[in-house]
């Protein structure tokens, strides 16, 4: 896929089993989060609004809005048992690779770069003007930095200011992986200035982060971003792990993650399995591609502690 729909995917929503009637909100400038309820069968998806957008809120937990509904079809997808030949690569696998934003993290570092830099109202409207229009990630990330424009100085600030807010779970997770001698790496479309402290919390070396990378000049004042990293351009996510088996020899990579750039990492020569990530936001089209999809961390590191 190479429209701006890469940004904003379609969200499985729903409400909750008790509520009565269903009431669709337009929520596409603020991001949701989509959590399966086992005992009805349903999502229950709600709209965050961080405490820095809530600046009269002394919390720094997220206030939720609940909004849409999906299926019974589409929640039994969730949580499924891994399937043998899923157990079978988790086995052989010798990396692993996970997006960032709304996966390894929950909170999609791009929106709030752009809520910090001022420009949230309007990152989010250029986004929904150009669903429509055929443009490729490239440009769609080019178009929402000019409307950013970050200094390096408030990118620094950023960073200081906001401290990782990773998921629950998956530190333990990734401590397992590295535990049982699988090498993980980070792959995303966000920016390597964001992602080196959520590697560092991980104990993930920089080295093992592929993503982009914004360039400033001697002044400090935003160029553009570094149109040599993979993550650049659409299919990079799984240009990244072909590079990562050719350098290393790896025979399998497992790929992790919430949206269409990470599921499309399983293309030829890529990676070997995907597992969806909806801990943060269930997408239909992952949900329904995904070789396992998960809501949470502790289905795969039951069976990583189990069969491997």
């Amino acid at each position: 896929m190479s429209s701006i729909a890469h940004f904003l995917p379609r969200v499985v929503h729903s409400r909750q089993a008790r509520c009565s009637s269903v009431e669709c909100e337009a929520s596409a400038a603020r991001p949701v989060t989509s959590r399966f309820n086992a005992a009805h069968g349903t999502f229950k998806t709600v709209t965050l609004c961080s405490a820095r957008r809530n600046r009269n809120v002394g919390m720094s937990v997220p206030m939720i809005r609940i909004s849409a509904c999906a299926t019974s079809e589409e929640a039994s997808k969730v949580d499924r048992l891994p399937s043998a030949k899923v157990i079978e690569v988790l086995r052989a696998a010798e990396a692993f690779c996970f997006d960032v934003d709304s996966t390894v993290c929950t909170d999609e570092g791009i929106d709030e770069l752009a809520e910090w830099c001022g420009a949230g109202e309007a990152v989010a409207e250029m986004t929904r003007k150009a669903m429509g229009g055929g443009m490729s990630f490239r440009e769609a990330l080019q178009a929402r930095l000019d409307l950013m424009n970050p200094s390096q100085e408030a990118v620094n600030d950023f960073v200081r200011s906001n401290p990782p807010k990773l998921s629950p779970g998956v530190k333990e997770l990734i401590h397992t992986l590295q535990s049982k001698g699988k090498t993980v790496f980070l792959v995303s479309g966000g920016f390597r200035q964001m992602i080196e402290p959520v590697a560092d919390a991980l104990n993930i070396p920089h080295s093992n982060i592929y993503a982009n990378r914004l360039l400033f000049n001697e002044s400090g004042d935003f160029v553009e971003f570094d149109k040599t990293e993979f993550t650049s351009e659409s299919g990079g996510k799984a240009n990244a792990i072909v590079h990562l088996k050719e350098k290393y020899g790896y025979e399998k990579i497992v790929m992790m993650g919430d949206g269409a750039t990470d599921l499309e990492a399983r293309k030829d020569g890529g990676a070997d399995m995907f597992i969806g990530y909806g801990g943060v936001s269930v997408r239909n089209i992952v949900a329904e591609n995904a070789d396992w999809f998960l809501l949470e961390f502790n289905p795969l590191l039951e069976a990583l502690n189990k069969h491997c």
